[in-house]
């Protein structure tokens, strides 16, 4: 029997950012996060480090030169929360800029919270 596939739980303004991407990379991260839901995880996907442990992951995705990124967690009540989504244009190489960084924590509490509204 197949289990059931995790609800996803879209915070700020990710769903809104993920949907103005071009169309395959919309693809291709909406194919990550429904590997997500089924307790999977794709293999453009990588723990983000810093948030403490492997319960925050970054989906990557290049296109055309550009580089877009979606974080999603799934540490909370057995849903995918999909905490952000950019398009990548720091000149610093591979490191996430820390003004995403700094969208990521905050939405990682709102998710928190969420999650904890849900139990009650």
């Amino acid at each position: 029997m197949v289990p059931p596939l995790k609800p996803v739980v879209w915070v700020g303004s990710s769903r809104k950012d993920l949907r103005a991407f071009p169309g395959a990379v919309q693809d291709l991260m909406g194919y990550a996060l429904f590997v997500a839901q089924q307790g999977g995880r794709h293999r453009e996907t990588k723990t983000l480090t810093g948030f403490g442990g492997a319960g925050v992951v970054e989906i990557l995705a290049d296109h055309r030169g550009d580089t877009f990124r979606a974080v999603y967690t799934v540490r909370y009540q057995g849903r995918v929360y999909v905490l952000h989504a950019f398009q990548k244009k720091s000149t610093s190489g591979r490191a996430t800029p820390k003004h995403e960084l700094d969208i990521i924590t905050q939405r990682l509490r709102a998710a928190e919270q969420i999650a904890q509204g849900a139990r009650s």
